[in-house]
């Protein structure tokens, strides 16, 4: 399992995603208090979700074009 890559993926896309959404929260106008428990919060939850489907799409070896986790796919993809 490529667990140390997933890692490593979603500790850059966390913060990336908190930036964004709050970000956004603050520029709507919103106060930077809010904005800042808007931006942890979907960040985590948006992650959470996503973690658990690629784990999912693992365990039942079902094709990711854009994760390229499995095994074969990654020989497959050396050759393009």
């Amino acid at each position: 399992m490529p667990i140390r890559k997933w890692i490593a993926q979603y500790t850059i896309a966390l913060p990336i995603i908190f930036v964004l959404l709050a970000g956004v929260q603050y520029l709507k106008g919103r106060s930077l208090e809010y904005s800042i428990e808007f931006g942890i919060m979907w960040a985590l939850i948006s992650v959470t979700i996503f973690a658990i489907r690629r784990f999912y799409n693992y365990r039942k070896s079902i094709n990711c074009q854009v994760c390229n986790d499995l095994p074969s796919n990654n020989q497959d993809s050396d050759d393009k």
